[in-house]
C-alpha cells in the first residue's frame, strides 16, 4: 500500500485483537527501557515476535500519531503590539517548535498568521494546545489547516 493508500481509523481499544494490544504494551516496555530488547518485551506481554513485527509499524496511541508532524494552524490575529510575540512565547512555553511563521498585511485592525509547529516536544495534547492558543487575548481565531 503506498503512502498516499493509507487510511487511519479511531478504534476503541476494547475491540482491538489481543495480539494488536499486546503490540502497543511491548512498544511501551522498550520505550520506556523496562525491557531492553523487543525479546523481552514480547516475553513479558506473551506475544510473538512476528505479531509484534508485523503490527508495531502500523499500531501507535492516539496521541503519539499527532504528535509527530508538523501542523499548521491559520490564526486571526488584532493588530495591537504584542499579540504575536504572546503567540510565539506561548508555543515555545507549550513545548512546540515555529518552523514557518507568514504574517499578511493587517486590514481593519485583524492580520492573518499561519504558522507550521513541530509538535514532537508538545506538553499537551494537540486539540488542548489549539484551545488554549485560541484563547489567548488578541487571538480572534485559530485553527489547523494542515498536518504533515
Amino acid at each position: 500500500m503506498s503512502k498516499n493508500d493509507e487510511k487511519f481509523y479511531l478504534i476503541r481499544s476494547d475491540i482491538l485483537p489481543e495480539a494488536i494490544l499486546k503490540t502497543v504494551q511491548a512498544k511501551k516496555l522498550v520505550e520506556s527501557g523496562e525491557a531492553r530488547t523487543v525479546n523481552q518485551a514480547v516475553e513479558r506481554v506473551g506475544l510473538s515476535r512476528s505479531a509484534y513485527y508485523k503490527y508495531k509499524d502500523g499500531i501507535f496511541p492516539f496521541n503519539a500519531a499527532t504528535r509527530q508532524q508538523i501542523v499548521t494552524i491559520s490564526m486571526i490575529l488584532e493588530h495591537r503590539s504584542g499579540v504575536l510575540s504572546q503567540v510565539l512565547s506561548f508555543v515555545a512555553l507549550e513545548g512546540g517548535n515555529i518552523l514557518t511563521i507568514n504574517q499578511t498585511i493587517p486590514l481593519q485592525g485583524m492580520a492573518n498568521v499561519v504558522i507550521s509547529v513541530d509538535t514532537v516536544s508538545l506538553k499537551p495534547s494537540t486539540t488542548d494546545f489549539l484551545e488554549h492558543l485560541g484563547q489567548l487575548d488578541g487571538v480572534r481565531h485559530a485553527m489547523i489547516v494542515g498536518q504533515e
